[in-house]
């Protein structure tokens, strides 16, 4: 690892830390003040309103922007807030490009803004090996990339596609979710995407306590238009949120390193399962995917998918019997969640794209928190038994 990835991994940690200008407090105060008193007419301080600018945020957002290499960020009020305002880029002519299988509710989100004509819009199939080809042949304005996919975790070649699609159109926007993985397991900037966007309710925060996103732009160019449209369409988040994602970003590389190495484990128990079908997880030699993930990624991450042998009532009776993954919608906190996709987090998507994105009925989908792994193994199979 080289010194420039070790200093960006402690920036989470001291992010804000000895820089408070008031009472020199270690630990940033909170400002939940709307409005900043000014001296004259002539007076136009940084912060003057909270909507525009607040203190506490603009901390968080130098700390995302720093861990992901970016120019700035703009730090919204969820990670739904964070794909409104990057789909504010672009006109009714412009064409996105977005996957098949990615969130569902970003999925139903870009169908109904394209219906209603703010954009044109087709999802398409980007993990082929002639993805980035085919892609680039679209001429799309702006590409959208969940990678690894949410949820059957598939792995797009970033750096393939954004060279192709900048070749054909240099002012071509690629934009990657990177929720799933956080800046301490992969830089899509670094990889040719232009604007980095993460829900940071998930992984970023950790504790499940708080709603929030962030958008991280490469140039000041991109951010200047983000940053217009954030202040315009007031998505931006609250400072006690900010307050208490920054909190928790200081334990990000602590918390994903011991979720990562939970969920290798836990993936290599349900691969050699009889009552599982088959896993997804970017750390299986046997994903299609795990030496594009290799290169691209720091890690394979702490969330995996897998489908479960037998049928409905199995599926049931094999959740009732959990006592420690907790079923659930969201993911990347300290704590274990089950998740079904096809009736919770995807059922936005309708039958018939969950059915071409793989997200079938007895898919599962794990977030693997930071617990004792023997007690994980065992809650799984014990409920896997019956």
């Amino acid at each position: 690892m080289s010194k420039k990835d070790t200093y960006r991994r402690t920036r989470a940690v001291q992010a804000g830390i000895g820089k408070d200008k008031g009472e020199r407090a270690v630990i940033p105060p909170l400002y939940l003040s709307s409005t900043y008193k000014m001296k004259g007419l002539e007076d136009f301080p940084a912060y003057q309103y909270s909507r525009t600018r607040n203190p506490t945020r603009d901390i968080l957002a130098q700390a995302m922007s720093e861990l992901e290499g970016g120019h700035d960020a703009c730090i919204t009020a969820s990670g739904m807030a964070a794909i409104t305002l990057i789909l504010h880029l672009l006109s009714p002519d412009d064409l996105l490009i977005a996957p098949y299988d990615c969130y569902g509710r970003a999925y139903r989100l870009m169908s109904a803004l394209a219906e209603k004509g703010h954009f044109k819009l087709e999802f398409m199939d980007q993990y082929s090996e002639r993805a980035a080809e085919e892609i680039a042949a679209k001429a799309p304005k702006m590409v959208f990339i969940e990678s690894p996919s949410n949820p059957v975790m598939r792995v797009a070649n970033i750096a393939a596609i954004s060279g192709a699609v900048k070749d054909t159109n240099p002012d071509a926007l690629i934009v990657c979710d990177n929720t799933f993985l956080s800046p301490i397991l992969q830089l899509p900037l670094t990889l040719g995407a232009d604007i980095v966007c993460h829900s940071t309710t998930k992984f970023l925060n950790g504790h499940s306590d708080v709603v929030g996103g962030a958008v991280i732009a490469k140039t000041k160019e991109i951010w200047d238009e983000l940053d217009f449209w954030a202040n315009s369409l007031g998505v931006i988040g609250a400072p006690f949120d900010s307050y208490m994602t920054l909190r928790g970003l200081r334990t990000l590389e602590v918390r994903i390193g011991r979720a990562q190495e939970n969920a290798k484990i836990i993936a290599a128990f349900l691969e050699e399962h009889e009552a599982i079908e088959r896993v997804y997880y970017p750390g299986l030699k046997s994903h299609n995917d795990f030496e594009l993930a290799a290169r691209q990624q720091e890690g394979p991450g702490a969330m995996l998918s897998f489908t479960l042998k037998g049928d409905k009532a199995q599926a049931a009776a094999f959740i009732d019997a959990l006592k420690i993954f907790a079923l659930a919608q969201s993911l990347g906190g300290t704590e274990s969640l089950i998740n079904h996709p096809a009736s919770m987090t995807h059922v936005s998507m309708g039958q018939e794209a969950r059915e071409k994105a793989g997200v079938s009925d007895n898919l599962f989908r794990l977030s693997i928190g930071i617990e004792h792994i023997d007690d994980l193994v065992a809650d799984l199979d014990s409920a896997l038994k019956g």
